[in-house]
Parts: C-alpha cells; structure tokens; sequence
C-alpha cells in the first residue's frame, strides 16, 4: 500500500538537502521524495516504513515525522492528471 510521509527536517543549506534525499532514495519502496526547504518538510511517498526513514536521516539532521497517510492520486486530489509512460 502506498503511504504519504511527511517529515520535519532540519536541513539549512543545498548540501545537507542533497544528503537527504540521496540516502532516503536509496530505500526499498520509495515512490517519489520531495523537500520543502522554506518549511523544512520532506514528502515521500511509496512503500516504505517511516521508522527506516528515520533511521537513515537521524546521522544527517534531527528528523520528526509529522503525519503518515494514504497516497492519493493526482486525480483524486483535483489536481493535474498522472502521467504514464510506456503502452
């Protein structure tokens, strides 16, 4: 099942974000990763557990998980639609 992950990160500067997000990308089950650096808020979203999300972030800053919930879909949201590649 899809998860949304939203994490507190302390994160100050381009080097510790690309930290970040290179060994958070690195986990089995992760669909996308997005990082909010004016509220210091990262999203990932896939099959992953939270807990190991933490594990690999906590040498790096000290992250806080805010909320963990469903995926939705693009079009579900009312957003702009999904886009597939391939047939």
């Amino acid at each position: 099942m899809m998860q949304k992950i939203i994490l507190k990160v302390e994160v100050f500067d381009d080097k510790a974000k690309t930290k970040a997000l290179k060994n958070v990308s690195c986990l089995p089950g992760v669909r996308s990763i997005s990082m909010d650096m004016k509220d210091k808020k990262m999203t990932v979203i896939g099959d992953v557990d939270p807990v190991s999300i933490v594990g690999r972030l906590r040498k790096l800053c000290h992250p806080e998980i805010l909320s963990v919930g469903p995926a939705k879909r693009a079009r579900e949201e009312g957003g702009t639609q999904e886009r597939r590649e391939g047939p």
